[in-house]
């Protein structure tokens, strides 16, 4: 079943011939539990919308919200309201997570007491990142130490206040969102949660993208290098490096159970590892399909520009330059869906499933239906076994072989 577009959101503001505007969008995001859409529109604008959207956003193909002035946009769906975030640089990346909860006694004002809040972190041109609180639209704070921009950000699975940010500083930083740190601001000092706990440094090309794994053990980092780093979230230590791609690797992401990682390329592959023992699984190939393709388009019309797994793990999502949004099935090597879209840069599962948000060059975020699947009680239990045991500890387990290539992924 094909994807098909359920809405497309276009900033309101019209666009602008300076090349600082940037009205790319270079990323989407929605928070854990679903509930809220983060945009990055361009025109230095994050919008923050409540999920799922209205009857008249997803029952019509295009919907323009226009805003007016720089000011947020509001209106209800129940207590939530869409915020209109405005950051002053070049949005690059997104990421939320949930906040702790307030105690007794706490001056800060961000979230209520007992109540645990959702936080946005932004990825800036000049190397800040923001923290947003999302209920209110506030910025809680900024992080400081990138010297370049901010390219991408991914919060610890597991709910604790861990950030790493991937930066064209060609480094990636480790923050602690539950520390406080003491700040000079002139003859006082002033009270801001985020401490830097550790500079990670090894790439020698930008940095585009860095996923942790669910079980929160390793971090993934691709730059503009043939090459991804794989490193460790308890020693912050190279682990390896996943050489096998021919041309800079740009996006990669890790099964729900932490036991696959994949990497997408500009030599138009997706790589599919055993992040545990470094060995490849299979490759997927990005063919043209030559009805879809410009005749006056040259070289690289199938450099990839991102790539997701579904929250059950059986399927993965990729944007390429060669104007198609792919579906692959796990267990297949060729796409088992296509949808056209323009100049599409990044995408991202919806949380529970059925919907696909992809972001354009254009600053427009599409929303796709994606497959549904019921998980096989063979795959539910493979799932649930390897979110604890690495693939040494199953290769090590009294069971038939078969059964081991079935737990590690090597057979489907």
């Amino acid at each position: 079943e094909e994807p098909v577009l359920l809405a497309e959101l276009k900033p309101g503001r019209p666009q602008r011939y300076d090349w600082k505007s940037s009205c790319e969008t270079w990323s989407v995001a929605f928070s854990p539990d679903g509930a809220w859409f983060a945009w990055s529109q361009g025109h230095c604008v994050v919008k923050l919308i409540p999920w799922p959207l209205g009857e008249a956003e997803l029952g019509c193909k295009t919907s323009e919200r226009k805003g007016r002035g720089g000011k947020a946009e509001t209106w209800s769906r129940g207590a939530a309201k869409e915020k209109t975030l405005e950051c002053g640089q070049i949005v690059w990346g997104l990421a939320f997570s949930a906040w702790p909860a307030a105690e007794d006694g706490d001056t800060d004002p961000a979230c209520a007491v007992g109540l645990p809040c959702l936080v946005l972190a932004t990825g800036l041109n000049d190397g800040q990142i923001k923290v947003w609180e999302v209920q209110t639209g506030h910025l809680l704070f900024s992080l400081l130490g990138h010297q370049d921009v901010v390219r991408d950000l991914s919060f610890a699975p597991n709910g604790s206040p861990i950030l790493v940010s991937a930066s064209r500083d060609r480094t990636l930083r480790v923050w602690d969102l539950s520390r406080d740190v003491l700040f000079p601001s002139g003859d006082t000092f002033l009270l801001s949660p985020g401490r830097q706990v550790q500079v990670l440094s090894g790439h020698v090309q930008w940095v585009y993208c860095c996923s942790i794994s669910p079980d929160c053990s390793m971090l993934c980092s691709a730059a503009g290098e043939k090459s991804a780093l794989l490193w460790s979230m308890r020693s912050y230590t190279l682990i390896r490096r996943l050489e096998g791609h021919q041309s800079s690797v740009v996006s990669c992401d890790f099964s729900p159970d932490s036991a696959l990682l994949v990497t997408a390329s500009y030599d138009a592959c997706v790589i599919m590892w055993d992040p545990y023992t470094g060995e490849q699984l299979r490759t997927l190939r990005h063919v043209p399909l030559h009805s879809t393709l410009d005749s006056s388009s040259e070289i690289h019309t199938s450099s990839l520009r991102s790539v997701c797994f579904s929250p059950e793990g059986l399927y993965l999502a990729t944007v390429a330059d060669d104007r198609l949004l792919r579906i692959w099935a796990l267990e297949l090597r060729s796409p088992v869906a296509f949808a056209p879209m323009t100049n599409g840069l990044c995408c991202m599962y919806f949380p529970h499933g059925g919907f696909i948000a992809t972001g354009t060059r254009d600053g427009h975020v599409q929303f796709w239906t994606a497959p549904r699947v019921l998980s096989s009680l063979k795959h539910l239990c493979r799932k649930a076994l390897r979110t604890f045991l690495t693939t040494y500890q199953v290769l090590a387990l009294p069971i038939p072989r078969k059964l081991k290539e079935f737990l590690t992924y090597r057979t489907f």
